[in-house]
Parts: C-alpha cells; structure tokens; sequence
C-alpha cells in the first residue's frame, strides 16, 4: 500500500506537471486542489527538491516547479524517492536489499520466490509509466 507522504507526493507532482513550465506552482494551490496538508505537503517538495526532481524559486513569482522532463521520470523513481523500496520483503528488494531474520535460506524459499515474482511484476508496470503518462489519465 502507498503511504500518504507517496500518494501526496504523486497528486502534488502531477497537478505540478499539468500547469504551464514557464510559470513556478504555489503549495497553497496544491494543498487547496488536491486536498493535501500544507504542512505535510512542504516536507515532501523539499524531498522531491532534494532529489532533484523539483525546483523552487522564492519570492513574487515564486513556487515549486519540475526540473526534469515528465517523459523520462518514471513511477518508480518517484516511489523510490518518496517511500523507499517497492519490493514487499526486504529479501527481494534490488536496492534496499536485507536477509529475512526469519529464513534459514532464501534459495528454498516459496515466499522469497513468490515476491520475487510479485516485485519484477510490479517494478516492470512502475518502470515503464512515467509522470507524463500519470497527466494524461
């Protein structure tokens, strides 16, 4: 299941996506259109700053916008950013990979295998859609 801070994040950066790039997004007009917690919402754009994905600008004029084309940032990278790793386990997670406390071998194991499915499924649908493809739903 998404977390808030994701789901947040997605609405906020597609209602961003949607608006003119010439012209920078106020958090008080997402927060207002997509029904998401001012607060809340500014911690996650300075995530999304952080890594590179927005940019902002202070002042008149000022406000949050996309520094990177919607084309070629995919759902994944957004999720990664946002919430950390897609896989269900930890044992078969690509980038935040950990042994299972409880598995004596991950080899035999049909729950290991079975998420390894799951998470390459998943990973394939989230790699391919990008933020354009999530404007244009």
């Amino acid at each position: 299941m998404l977390s808030k801070k994701t789901k947040y994040g997605l609405k906020a950066l597609i209602f961003i996506a949607r608006q003119d790039p010439s012209v920078p997004v106020l958090i008080a007009d997402i927060s207002e259109k997509e029904q998401i917690p001012k607060k809340f919402l500014e911690a996650i754009l300075l995530d999304l700053k952080k890594f590179g994905i927005l940019g902002s600008k202070k002042g008149k004029g000022g406000g949050y916008y996309l520094m990177k084309d919607p084309k070629t940032v995919s759902a994944a990278t957004l999720i990664r950013v946002l919430d950390g790793p897609i896989a269900m386990l930890p044992c078969v997670s690509l980038n935040f990979y950990e042994r299972c406390d409880d598995c004596p071998d991950e080899d035999v194991c049909s729950l290991n295998h079975f998420m390894i499915e799951v998470r390459d499924n998943t990973l394939q649908l989230l790699q391919e859609k990008t933020l354009y493809d999530l404007t244009v739903m």
